[in-house]
């Protein structure tokens, strides 16, 4: 049995055996789980509790015995379970689809044509901007996103946003685990119109539970995402505090990226003391960046299910200093084009130039690995025992014949090593003291935001 069941063509997939699905604990013990949080909503959280596991990760404990059919249903839309390609259907006629980068209506350099949103914002603002636009123009009521914690500025949250000050106070990259799936299932009981921006995988979970629950595609106006680099650990975070001397408790600002582009490491104490590092001081030692394990096997880090997706656009992939702060955009669906044409007429983004994906191949070039490498890793994984996620319509066979027979046998051989030597797998969560997560959009909030 192979990884991937059909094309992104839509023919018919082929029939597989029914499996048991398997236990969320086997999901976290396999590695395959990226800490989205959607299990706790769909279950409850007096039956799953997602918890800060003292490896700095966010993992769902059982607290009570799942019943067959929410365990099936948790299977059919946990990205480290299924992850499915784009929907041709909601692909606008005539975009053309590319063996990477998946199908796209336009490809073009953006940024915001607001100064602060592009200044504060990681790279050009693009999904800030776009978040704005929405809610202003009345198209959304809130956009479902992260943020930082607010008493825990290093970690990030999920978070509902109804005006320009929210969204500013989200804005920029903090590395490491966010769950903004905590509560979806209460944020679709509001029963309004809504947006949402986070990570490739997020948007596969969300898109996955459409084919359940017909109020995604009733609220949902978007899903906007960002060309991943795959979600840490909380290893480096908690090393340059080390290195800087500074206690957690100690901060009261915390971000990586963004103020500029790419923006400069930041630190600030209650104290008001202040470190800081450049991207490239801060990417000197990769060494302690603890990818989670599911991100090493993303078999779509391109948000190939998202409305539209923004990306770094540097050349060969590292900036050669600050700039002003661009986005390359891909606008995959009818939705995201009419978000992105509605935005540019009203001057809320300014298109820079035309691009093509062999353009997207230079800026990322990392991401056209690792796109040919997956099909091989999930072989190796299968051979070793491992349960591994499934895929459709991401054309990985098909990517993986791009390189030779000698590098897939060396990409499978690695995957099946690590298996063996439990190198992608992890023990049960060990929670953090008083590491249970609390929910941000509570159950009959004010649909307007958070209280």
């Amino acid at each position: 049995m192979q990884p991937e069941d059909h094309a992104a063509d839509g023919r018919r997939p082929r029939r597989r055996p029914r499996r048991r699905p398997l236990t969320l604990d086997e999901i976290v013990q396999a590695g395959l789980c990226i800490g989205c949080g959607l299990c706790q909503s769909l279950a409850g959280p007096d039956r799953v509790a997602l918890v800060r596991t003292t490896e700095g990760r966010e993992r769902p404990i059982v607290r009570r015995e799942l019943d067959h059919a929410t365990l099936e249903l948790i299977n059919d839309v946990c990205p480290g379970v299924r992850v499915d390609g784009a929907d041709l259907g909601r692909v606008p006629a005539g975009a053309a689809v590319d063996r990477i980068w998946g199908p796209a209506a336009r490809l073009a350099i953006t940024h915001a044509t607001d100064p602060e949103l592009r200044y504060v914002a990681a790279s050009g603002g693009v999904l800030t901007a776009l978040a704005e636009h929405l809610l202003n123009s009345g198209e959304v009521e809130f956009v479902v996103h992260v943020a930082p914690r607010l008493q825990e500025p290093m970690r990030s949250g999920p978070h509902v946003s109804i005006d320009r000050s929210q969204l500013l106070r989200a804005a920029g990259s903090r590395y490491g685990p966010a769950a903004p799936l905590i509560d979806f299932c209460e944020v679709l009981e509001r029963g309004r119109p809504f947006a949402f921006i986070g990570k490739p995988c997020d948007v596969t979970a969300i898109r996955s539970l459409a084919r359940h629950d017909p109020r995604v595609d009733a609220h949902l106006r978007c899903a906007l995402t960002m060309v991943c680099g795959g979600a840490s650990e909380l290893i480096k975070s908690r090393a340059l505090l080390t290195g800087f001397g500074v206690d957690e408790r100690e901060l009261r600002t915390f971000r990586y990226r963004g103020h500029g582009n790419p923006g400069l490491t930041h630190l600030e104490t209650v104290d008001g003391d202040v470190h800081e590092l450049t991207y490239n001081e801060m990417w000197e030692d990769e060494g302690t960046w603890r990818l989670q394990s599911r991100c090493k096997i993303c078999p779509d880090a391109l948000g190939e299910g998202a409305d539209l997706v923004a990306a770094d656009c540097w050349e060969d992939a590292e900036p050669t200093g600050e700039d002003e702060g661009f986005n390359a955009v891909l606008v995959r669906t009818n939705a995201g084009l009419e978000i992105f044409d509605a935005a540019v007429r009203d001057g809320v983004l300014t298109v820079d130039r035309e691009i093509g994906f062999r353009d997207m191949d230079r800026f990322q070039p990392h991401q056209v690995v690792k796109k040919e490498s997956v099909w091989a890793r999930l072989i190796g994984m299968r051979v070793a025992g491992s349960p591994v996620l499934r895929t459709r319509g991401l054309r990985l066979r098909t990517l993986a014949l791009r390189r030779s027979p000698i590098e897939l046998a060396r990409e499978a051989h690695a995957a099946y090593r690590r298996v063996g030597a439990r190198r992608l797998s992890e023990g049960p969560p060990v929670p953090e003291r008083g590491s249970v997560r609390d929910s941000l959009v509570p159950t009959g909030s004010d649909p307007r935001g958070p209280r």
